[in-house]
């Protein structure tokens, strides 16, 4: 295990490392001059040469990728046009919104597809089945941001039960302060036994969930249903049957835990997804995160931030898949043989 761990480690630095130079190239490749964007419209062609030679810019293009490097190994990731902060500061303030999130989708996808794709395949070629394939088609087909206007105007427009926008009261916090334990503000709320906050942090988080949690939902769904069936029409799964177990102890005692794997190769798959989704979810519903960020520096052609929001979340993958395989090869060892 200490060996195929070293390996995924040292592929995902090298992943890591090339995402690093794919952003330089971005960032270079987007139109307009990023010295004159520092410098202003009015600025003097002699102050934007200045600026040039402040940011390096100047420079031949092998020395800035090696800056460029070594600034965002050491944390270094530019100074943001529109907030005039570190983009590193100004990412990692937002990242827990974003992470709470995402995650809150992904395990609203779990609790909602699993027995979904589990009803689906106890009751194959049923009408539950067909219930369950059809939403699932609806679900990862569906349009997020059309989604997410809908329920914004249903459930907070119409019947008024949720918020509409925002990620808490602002008048709450000011009279139940929040302190951060976690980062994940529901968490911090639930760790520290601030029920006011919980409550509106719950409130203003379940209606951007939901609309996250529709891919994974449609996705486990239909990957617990294919899986349990070919797992129950394996040999050994027969012989269990044959041996009088009723279907239900079968399904829940032997097919389950055998119908694991396909959905846990592509846990990472769906967390970037969700990742990507999330972005839209925010700009809906103006929730503070990276995905509102990433909207209102594209607005002003803040390359330091997009370029940054970029690296961020393709590190995130990069993470994402690194847990998944290891966790994957502690589960499975023949994994570590490969």
């Amino acid at each position: 295990m200490i060996a195929y761990t070293a390996r995924r480690l040292g592929l995902s630095a090298l992943v890591a490392l090339g995402v690093v130079v794919l952003t330089f190239v971005i960032a270079r490749l987007v139109p307009g001059d990023p010295a004159a964007g520092w410098a202003g419209p009015r600025a003097s062609p002699e102050e934007r040469a200045r600026v040039r030679e402040e940011l390096g810019l100047d420079r031949p293009t092998h020395e800035q990728i090696i800056d460029y490097v070594g600034g965002v190994l050491r944390g270094d990731w530019g100074i943001s046009v529109r907030t005039h902060r570190p983009v590193l500061d100004d990412l990692l303030s937002l990242l827990p919104n974003t992470l709470q999130l995402v995650l809150a989708g992904l395990l609203i996808g779990l609790l909602v597809g699993v027995p979904a794709g589990l009803l689906a395949a106890r009751w194959h070629n049923r009408l539950p089945d067909v219930l369950v394939r059809s939403a699932a088609i609806v679900g990862a087909s569906m349009p997020v941001f059309w989604l997410a206007l809908l329920l914004q105007t249903f459930f907070a427009g119409q019947l008024r039960l949720l918020p509409v926008a925002g990620s808490w009261d602002a008048d709450m916090l000011a009279q139940y302060p929040l302190a951060k334990v976690t980062g994940l503000p529901l968490v911090d709320a639930l760790v520290t036994g601030n029920w006011p906050m919980l409550a509106s942090v719950f409130d203003h988080l379940l209606l951007p969930a939901l609309v996250v949690s529709a891919y994974p939902v449609a996705v486990i769904a239909r990957l617990v249903r294919a899986s349990v069936l070919d797992t129950l029409g394996e040999t050994h799964i027969q012989m269990v049957r044959s041996l009088g177990f009723a279907e239900r102890a079968v399904l829940g005692r032997f097919a389950v835990r055998l119908s694991w794997n396909p959905v846990l190769q592509l846990c990472a798959l769906i967390f970037g997804y969700s990742l990507v989704n999330s972005f839209l979810v925010e700009a809906v519903f103006n929730y503070p995160g990276l995905g509102r960020y990433a909207a209102n520096s594209a607005t002003v052609l803040d390359v330091p931030a997009i370029v940054g929001v970029t690296l961020l979340v393709a590190l995130l993958y990069i993470a994402a898949n690194l847990i998944v395989d290891l966790v994957h090869a502690a589960l499975d060892p023949r994994i570590r043989l490969r």
